[in-house]
């Protein structure tokens, strides 16, 4: 746990505010909306510029080109900014980051944008912003789970049990993907951590439980 310290006051971000602000707003509004009525390969600026109100020119200008508005507004629209649910318990925790998380990823024009995204990933490969975030989440949960006490799978089995299935499900449309099934995923993945952590079927105490999983 590190010690606090004075570090010197950044300099403020700049804040867009008025005209700069509105067209910015309504042309990722209109992108999420061609994105999931038409596709993001049939993203144009013209269409984005039609559908927000605004000239192509401005468009072109403040963005170049259709690639970089889309990967410009997969990053806003796909990046949680709620804070890892912190209830007191694991299981709960897990169960309301997984239902919060569906909530956000369901809608169509975010499964628009997650699909774009994972295309341009194929092509450009490294570390994502969007899940990078969405790991943080679990982390914080699996942290404070640790600091209470509590037996926690590691970081790599939420991840391959939660996390990964449930982008995936979405991604791919094999659903029916609902609040069950997230439910689902949870269970699983404590009921895996936890048989995985009884050494010969032997009863666990949560201290044990632990040790044997994270060594």
């Amino acid at each position: 746990m590190s010690s606090e310290r004075t570090t010197p006051n950044p300099t403020p971000a700049r804040r867009e505010g008025g005209r700069s602000a509105r067209v910015k707003s309504a042309v990722h509004q209109a992108v999420a909306e061609l994105a999931a009525e038409r596709g993001p390969d049939q993203v144009s600026i013209p269409a984005v510029a039609a559908r927000a109100g605004v000239n192509p020119t401005t468009v072109y200008r403040r963005w170049g080109d259709v690639d970089a508005l889309l990967n410009e507004v997969a990053a806003t629209r796909l990046r949680p900014y709620d804070a890892a649910p912190d209830t007191g318990s694991i299981r709960q925790d897990l169960l309301l980051w997984a239902e919060q998380t569906l909530t956000a990823i369901t809608t169509p024009e975010v499964g628009a944008l997650l699909r774009s995204a994972v295309c341009r990933a194929a092509a450009d490969p490294g570390p994502s912003r969007r899940m990078a975030a969405r790991e943080q989440q679990i982390a914080a949960i699996l942290d404070s789970a640790e600091r209470r006490g509590e037996p926690h799978p590691t970081l790599q089995q939420a991840l391959d049990h939660l996390l990964a299935p449930l982008y995936f499900r979405v991604i791919m449309g094999l659903g029916p993907t609902d609040a069950a099934y997230a439910h689902r995923l949870v269970e699983e993945l404590l009921l895996h951590h936890a048989g995985g952590c009884r050494p010969g079927g032997a009863r666990a105490t949560p201290s044990r439980m632990i040790e044997s999983c994270t060594t």
